[in-house]
């Protein structure tokens, strides 16, 4: 997992509160909630959890309940301490990282509903979803690794929801936008997927809107770096990859086998930076510049802009690269760090139906896993 442990040492154990004796109720529904990867996605959602845990059971009886945290090496179960809820500091207990005793912890013995979410970027992870969906374990994730890997694995993960455990994923593709939830309602109702075009990334979206030549692109990168904007190495937004994994998971959602190798995909990245290590990476960012001048110089003799676009077409093509879009475009027109996307389908073929909205920050994306947790919670029966 690429989140270290010690991160989760900075987080005090009261991340959901102890409910007050009066608050329970015969007819609550309770979920029991294990966190993987307590980063930045992590750690905004446990904050968001415990912010909306008082709300939840006096608006809507639902009891979150915080069974445990994992982080790279170690974990944490409010078994260890059943006062740990409640502290605001002191003491934590750590156990060996061990999914599969977390994943057991969260479930019980009891018959509860439990579920876990994933908030790490960690392949390892994804590959025990089909197992926990099928205990029974219901799994939010904005770890695009599951959507977009290996065809047999997703064909796994989708056959062990047979269980009736809901897998969710909203936040992988455009942070907290409704973007899979509005292509599952659209299918749902017997529309039919024709074409998709959309910037999915945030950090390429606000490198390309504040790219106009008053300074070196490498400059803005390492702007967008500070800022918190990029991963940690920016070679994981310049590649492309990141983008054509949110194209796969969409098409795959609309029942279009399509897997990574299939995707054409133009890096940002020249080829003398790709295998450096990092810091030598980020010391030779200049090399950027000569390039992204002379695209950038195109885009302006043409009266356009520069935007970086996926796009899956009706014959199965499927395409990531950098291209100069004329200024009327709606995609010209996105600011920031704002994701936009458009589906051609059956009904919306002349004019495509648009999800546009901030697409980066840790805030928004756990607010997307947030809002797959609730989704997930109104489905569920009250147990005494």
């Amino acid at each position: 997992m690429n989140i270290c442990a010690s991160e989760l040492a900075e987080y005090p154990p009261r991340l959901l509160l102890p409910l007050p004796a009066s608050a329970a109720t015969p007819r609550r529904r309770v979920l029991c909630v294990g966190v993987i990867g307590p980063g930045r996605v992590g750690s905004a959602l446990l904050e968001q959890l415990r912010a909306a845990q008082p709300r939840l059971l006096r608006d809507n009886g639902l009891e979150l309940r915080l069974c445990g945290v994992v982080a790279s090496k170690r974990m944490w179960l409010d078994c260890d301490d059943a006062e740990l809820n409640g502290r605001h500091g002191g003491a934590q207990i750590w156990r060996p990282n061990d999914l599969d005793a977390f994943a057991e912890h969260v479930r019980g013995n009891d018959g509860r509903h439990a579920l876990l979410i994933d908030c790490s970027a960690n392949d390892d992870v994804a590959a025990h979803y089909p197992r926990w969906l099928g205990a029974g374990v219901h799994v939010v994730t904005p770890n695009k690794l599951a959507g977009s890997g290996p065809l047999p694995r997703w064909q796994a993960i989708r056959a062990a929801c047979a269980s009736g455990a809901r897998f969710r994923y909203e936040a992988t593709v455009c942070a907290g936008l409704p973007v899979v939830q509005t292509l599952r309602d659209l299918l749902d109702t017997g529309d039919e997927l024709l074409a998709v075009e959309g910037m999915f990334s945030g950090t390429l979206a606000w490198l390309c809107n504040r790219h106009d030549g008053q300074q070196p692109f490498s400059a803005l990168v390492r702007e967008a770096h500070a800022l918190g904007y990029t991963e940690p190495d920016p070679r994981d937004d310049l590649s492309g990859m990141d983008v054509a994994r949110k194209l796969v998971i969409l098409a795959r959602e609309a029942g279009w086998p399509l897997s990574l190798e299939d995707v054409a995909v133009e890096s940002l990245v020249p080829r003398a930076l790709a295998a450096l290590p990092l810091e030598d990476c980020l010391q030779r960012l200049h090399e950027l510049d000569a390039l992204m001048s002379a695209r950038l110089t195109e885009a302006t003799t043409a009266g356009g802009v520069l935007r970086y676009v996926a796009s899956l077409d009706r014959h199965g093509r499927a395409r990531v690269k950098l291209v100069v879009l004329p200024a009327k475009h709606p995609f010209a027109h996105t600011r920031l760090t704002d994701n936009i996307v458009q589906f051609t389908t059956r009904r919306y073929c002349d004019n495509p139906l648009s999800v546009q909205g901030p697409g980066a920050g840790p805030e928004v994306t756990a607010a997307g896993v947030f809002s797959d947790l609730l989704r997930i919670a109104e489905s569920l029966e009250v147990r005494a």
